[in-house]
């Protein structure tokens, strides 16, 4: 069983062009798509999609149009591939955010800062999560604070789980700046999975897209700050540091990418579905290589599903 929070879900509204973004100028997109996400979301999608348990957690008005697009999405409880949820109200809605993506694959993102947070709901988010994760394998922590919550939020999260809960689960955690930096130096997550463009951000260093060079930046948070760190590096594959050792996996051959929204996410839940599935470091690493190069492989901001699987050799090496 696997939770995941998310603290600052957004309607993405993806345009797609017939070329590269022209800055000033006017252009016709060929196709819009619009979703109900957040890298918390995301990762229940992918989850439910390969058939694993899996209940997400957000904050939530019950009149936010929000609500609809996801629950269409989520599918209802007749659908396997459904995901209960657990929301709290607050209020506001929630943000909404603007992707643009061409036929190269390139991708620009403009996101909104999301609704204020009130103390008291997020008391009752921290409340929601103790109570879904109690006995689960895995809780995974994503994506950007809303204003009010501060960045010390997912310790507060850590704190009360590990604290409070009768059977605590292993703790994942997919954000970056302020947010990342702050649960790295207090938390101590059993895994992050930043990029090599965050992960130099939170080491104090220029970044790196070699193998070598990112396992060597995480070997100074692993294990001292954190149990374990993926890595996602786009079309370079990914890199999984832990405390016995680092590797680099390669995306399978003949992979195109047309889209990077979700593959990140989509990476991290191909790892916990390896995780809970009994799979050790290297196939964990395979199957988030492989979830994230689908997803990338997608249009828009669709999320890889068992069927997109690539079938190529990824190939591992170790750093």
């Amino acid at each position: 069983m696997i939770v995941t929070l998310t603290m600052n879900p957004a309607l993405d509204r993806t345009v797609s062009l017939p070329a590269a973004l022209a800055v000033g100028e006017v252009q016709a997109a060929t196709a819009i798509r619009e979703d109900a996400a957040g890298k918390g979301i995301n990762v229940a999608r992918v989850l439910a999609a390969a058939g694993a348990e899996v209940t997400a957690v957000l904050p939530l008005a019950p009149e936010d149009p929000y609500a609809a697009t996801l629950r269409s999405q989520f599918g209802d409880t007749n659908d396997k591939n459904s995901v209960p949820m657990i929301t709290v109200p607050i209020s506001g809605h929630a943000r909404a955010n603007l992707t643009i993506t061409d036929p190269a694959g390139e991708t620009t993102k403009l996101n909104l800062p999301g609704p204020e947070l009130s103390a008291e709901a997020g008391e009752a988010l921290i409340d929601a999560v103790l109570a879904a994760s109690d006995g689960a394998d895995w809780l995974a922590l994503c994506g950007s604070l809303p204003p009010g919550a501060g960045d010390d939020f997912y310790v507060r999260v850590i704190e009360a789980v590990r604290s409070r809960a009768a059977n605590s689960p292993l703790i994942a955690v997919d954000a970056s700046g302020s947010a990342l930096a702050a649960t790295v130096a207090a938390g101590r997550p059993d895994l992050i999975k930043p990029n090599e463009i965050e992960l130099a951000e939170l080491a104090g260093v220029e970044p790196e897209t070699d193998p070598a060079d990112v396992a060597r930046i995480a070997r100074a948070l692993v294990p001292a700050a954190v149990g374990s760190a993926l890595v996602t590096l786009g079309g370079d594959g990914a890199v999984l540091v832990t405390a016995d050792g680092a590797t680099h996996a390669s995306i399978p051959p003949g992979v195109r990418v047309r889209s990077t929204v979700g593959a990140g996410d989509s990476s991290l839940a191909g790892y916990l579905f390896a995780r809970v599935s009994g799979a050790e470091d290297a196939a964990a690493l395979e199957s988030a290589v492989r979830h994230g190069s689908a997803t990338a492989s997608l249009p828009g901001t669709r999320l890889a599903t068992p069927a997109d699987l690539p079938e190529g050799e990824v190939a591992l090496t170790t750093l």
